[in-house]
């Protein structure tokens, strides 16, 4: 079964020039974890210790180094994620939409669960789990307004 939900920004911001993103960080409140629906036993769960410890490590953070340039609004952003405290290189491709109100970033991000010590029902860390497997990866949509 697949679940969705929204996590909410706590702050940011993007430094842009030469139709590049030159750097970025961005601190992500592990605490708005929401899950569509009445699922409040679910969401408890992905606060635990064995997903994503939010007690422990209330906000995770993307830090981009970097873009190519965005050439018919898209381009391939690069830099590192840390959920955890367990950092990871990451890159994903952006695309970009200019408004006269600011500029809209969109991406599809996969990340691998596991190489952030995410474990539960993980293939990776256990054995013999059968049809209790949860796949290792799981997807962020991210729609971020820049002025």
């Amino acid at each position: 079964m697949q679940e969705t939900g929204t996590i909410s920004l706590k702050e940011g911001w993007l430094n842009w020039g030469d139709n590049k993103i030159l750097s970025g960080e961005f601190t992500i409140d592990m605490r708005t974890i929401k899950v569509t629906g009445d699922k409040e036993k679910l969401v408890g769960h992905l606060k635990a210790d064995d997903f994503f410890s939010v007690d422990k490590f209330p906000t995770s953070t993307l830090v981009i180094s970097g873009s190519d340039p965005f050439i018919k609004n898209a381009a391939i952003v690069r830099g590192s994620l840390t959920i955890k405290g367990i950092t990871h290189p990451i890159e994903f491709k952006a695309l970009m939409q200019k408004k006269d109100e600011g500029t809209w970033f969109y991406t599809n991000m996969s990340i691998d669960r596991a190489k952030y010590d995410v474990r539960y029902g993980s293939g990776t860390f256990f054995d013999n789990l059968g049809d209790r497997t949860i796949y290792d990866d799981f997807k962020l949509k991210i729609n971020l307004f820049a002025r």
